[in-house]
């Protein structure tokens, strides 16, 4: 009795396995897989709740190629990596050298200035000036060819802006790098806007709709292309920066 009553269990546990398998399958083969940056606000996260510019704008894409996705918000790292599998098919981000051979560039969005910025009465006037400095930088993002090969340049990798600004405020760092837009939207979201000093800008770098070489959206590339910059003709994007009250924070250099 006892054999057969864990013979029922094996095979109740296969069968189960068996459907997760098959529902695994059925999503990633019949669903697109997207993946925002987890970075304000491109990519935000709160509890259930998701949005920012690159979430709502990837979204309105797949209504308008009346596709099936299964959105999620993730670390740069992780969306890196599953670009190179084919775990994720689409993303918005900067392009990245160790992605070259792994992903297809479908359309670029307008370029985004990368800053270094400091506490007020700390201003950063060129490269040089940061040598012996620590500066806060977002793991998993390159911001500057120029900064991240100067050895001199000490690099304290945060999980998020918010805590490169609290760490600047306290003195832990000397300063943060990266687009003026999250570094802004982090500051208003923890109440530290009026801190800084003026921004060193450093690089200039382009965000691009990308689609993985491994995932089979690579048959649509034309008409995804066409539907994206349609999306970005109509001002979608200004709207979702005006939503996200980017334009009016943000100044340009």
């Amino acid at each position: 009795m006892k054999l057969k009553a864990a013979y029922k269990v094996l095979i109740g546990l296969n069968i189960l396995l068996f459907a997760e398998q098959l529902m695994a399958q059925v999503e990633t083969g019949n669903t697109v897989q997207i993946r925002t940056i987890a970075v304000a606000p491109y990519g935000i996260e709160n509890n259930l709740t998701r949005s920012g510019i690159y979430y709502d704008l990837a979204n309105l894409l797949i209504k308008d190629s009346k596709l099936n996705s299964h959105h999620r918000i993730y670390p740069y790292a992780r969306i890196i990596s599953e670009l190179k599998t084919g775990k994720t098919d689409l993303t918005i981000m900067f392009k990245y050298k160790e992605l070259k051979d792994y992903v297809v560039y479908i359309a670029p969005l307008p370029a985004l200035a990368n800053v270094v910025i400091g506490l007020k009465g700390n201003r950063f006037k060129s490269i040089s000036d940061l040598e012996g400095k620590t500066l806060g930088y977002l793991r998993g993002a390159k911001f500057s060819d120029e900064i991240d090969t100067n050895i001199k340049i000490k690099k304290y990798r945060t999980n998020d802006f918010s805590q490169g600004i609290k760490m600047l405020a306290r003195g832990r760092i000397d300063a943060i790098i990266g687009p003026m837009e999250p570094i802004i939207s982090a500051a208003y979201s923890i109440g530290m806007v009026n801190i800084f000093d003026e921004p060193l800008y450093v690089s200039e770098r382009t965000p691009w709709l990308q689609i993985s070489r491994k995932s089979k959206l690579q048959m649509s590339v034309n008409q995804i292309r066409a539907a994206f910059n349609n999306i970005l003709t109509r001002g979608e994007l200004k709207k979702l920066q005006h939503k996200y009250r980017i334009d009016a924070l943000v100044g340009n250099p």
